[in-house]
């Protein structure tokens, strides 16, 4: 028996990134996967990769923050799969870097509906079907700035706030119903977001600078986080729920706790 013995797990954010890197290996652990993503075709480039590995997946191209479509490729997913018993809501923005004085309002309001409240109307929508069978996992990806403040993109830091915030809500009503819901904290993971820093830098010169700040010496890859969010979404973590789980180098524990 796979370790997810054709449960069904949808993944937002799939088409690149963390997401990319997650739902081949679920499919690889025996998962029926569906991706979600704005990009059709990069979608079906990533579909067609897993099914020619052998495993199974199909996808559905949505913008999360459009409530309807969101709705729309959730039930599409659940007539492909059956219900979704695993759902990853890893889509998100980083928004933009400017002084909050400045951040423009439709800006604000467009990273909070794609960070917190798309993951509301998703795990509103399977949260029911999990505690009625009575088994189920969400994880939810958050940031590092869903523990700490810092300085120049308030829409993105209030989104991560807020998102494990709900989090921990869902987490402790769907406790009594054997389901879990957890976040995952990515530190400085080498994803296109992370690369976009510095577009005119050689690739490997942003790794190393970004690297200085990070403990262990070095950014992590996509590889690592997706490994956490595949242990937390199957029964391996059977006992674990209501928790933020940083895969950062050791970025959070040289801050002082309050």
């Amino acid at each position: 028996m796979s370790e997810f013995d054709g449960r069904h797990v949808l993944v937002t954010g799939a088409s690149t990134g963390i997401g990319l890197a997650t739902a081949p290996l679920l499919a690889h652990r025996g998962a029926k996967v569906f991706l979600v993503a704005r990009s059709a075709a990069k979608l079906e480039e990533a579909t067609s990769m897993i099914s020619r590995a052998g495993g199974t997946a199909a996808f559905g191209a949505a913008d999360v923050a459009d409530r309807t479509a969101l709705l729309a490729v959730i039930d599409e997913a659940e007539r492909n799969f059956g219900p979704v018993a695993g759902l990853f809501a890893n889509a998100g923005t980083g928004g933009r870097f400017t002084p909050l004085a400045e951040y423009d309002d439709d800006t604000f309001d467009a990273v909070l509906r794609t960070n917190l409240t798309s993951v509301f109307w998703a795990i509103k929508r399977v949260l029911p079907g999990m505690t009625q069978r009575r088994c189920g996992s969400i994880v939810v990806t958050g940031s590092l700035a869903s523990e700490r403040g810092m300085p120049g993109n308030a829409g993105y830091v209030a989104s991560k706030h807020a998102v494990l915030g709900l989090v921990r809500a869902a987490a402790i009503e769907a406790a009594p119903h054997n389901v879990r819901v957890n976040c995952v904290l990515p530190g400085l993971i080498e994803t296109p977001m992370l690369m976009q820093l510095d577009p005119t830098a050689p690739p490997q010169a942003l790794r190393d600078m970004l690297g200085k700040g990070v403990p262990m010496g070095r950014i992590g890859t996509a590889d690592e986080l997706a490994e956490l969010a595949c242990f937390l979404l199957s029964d391996r973590a059977s006992h674990i729920t209501a928790q933020s789980i940083a895969v950062d180098g050791g970025i959070l524990g040289t801050h002082s706790p309050r």
